[in-house]
């Protein structure tokens, strides 16, 4: 079990999500024990929950949880449902697991302010790159990974990481800033990417780039950023950011969830 521990604190490491089962309940003859568990990284299989086809039936079990995050419970008697010799019942609980998502935080002003708050208190470990040390300080943000460098040199540094645990968004105080950061991540496979900005302003940006750089797939970008809620002030806007930030980590449509009345039975037609 501790190399399982290991190997799944290695997949956490390097930002990636992994499946775990974990044997919670058996009853007559088995070939495990409750605890015993079987992990599923990029890497592979590490552990084992009995092999056989319930090995085989939980390994299924692991790829649709990497696959959708959904936790699921596997349990069969063995004999009667898998055909195997042992003649007793597994219960095995199968989950996702996976690091807390990183948000790199370009710019330190009033706009991402609020935002470092609101993605805090969401799971986001938010490092914040700004080289002004009178707006990127401790008491501004705190419980924050400050780097006081610019996206250039924070990038060249590898002082901030992008892999597809990272989301990141561009809010610097100068749109050749925000060119500079996005021109450092537009290449890098971060699970999110977006930059504030008017509408005028993001195809600017987009033509300068894609000028020097044709290969460069503007289309993966989210800007102007957040949902459309009518957002003015800065906390407001932290507010939408934030909120696109959730449903591209959990799926979401960003759509309102209000109920179409029409969709409602007459009450008469029920009884």
């Amino acid at each position: 079990m501790l190399k399982v521990t290991l190997e799944l604190m290695r997949a956490l490491e390097r930002g990636e999500a992994a499946a775990l089962a974990t044997v919670t309940r058996v009853a007559g003859s088995t070939p495990q024990v409750p605890g015993a568990r079987l992990l599923l990284t990029t890497q592979g299989l590490t552990g084992t929950v009995g092999g056989g086809r319930i090995e085989h039936v939980t390994i299924d079990a692991l790829r649709q949880t990497l696959d959708d995050g959904q936790p699921r419970t596997v349990s069969h008697h063995l004999a009667r449902d898998l055909g195997m010799c042992c003649g007793g019942e597994m219960e095995i609980f199968v989950e996702r697991a996976e690091a807390e998502p990183t948000l790199v935080l370009f710019g330190a002003g009033h706009v991402s302010l609020p935002t470092a708050k609101i993605a805090r208190q969401v799971g986001f470990d938010v490092v914040v790159v700004d080289p002004r040390d009178e707006f990127n300080t401790d008491e501004r943000f705190p419980e924050c990974t400050r780097v006081q460098m610019t996206p250039s040199e924070a990038y060249r540094a590898s002082a901030i990481r992008l892999d597809p645990n990272t989301y990141v968004v561009i809010c610097t105080h100068d749109h050749a800033i925000d060119e500079e950061a996005l021109r450092c991540c537009i290449a890098e496979p971060t699970a999110y990417l977006g930059m504030i900005g008017s509408k005028r302003k993001v195809i600017r940006v987009f033509q300068r780039i894609q000028a020097r750089e044709p290969n460069a797939d503007v289309r993966r970008v989210r800007a102007p950023i957040g949902l459309d809620i009518g957002a003015l002030t800065p906390d407001e806007i932290a507010v939408s950011i934030v909120a696109e930030l959730v449903s591209a980590r959990r799926g979401g449509s960003g759509g309102s969830m209000t109920l179409d009345t029409n969709q409602i039975p007459d009450a008469a037609s029920d009884s």
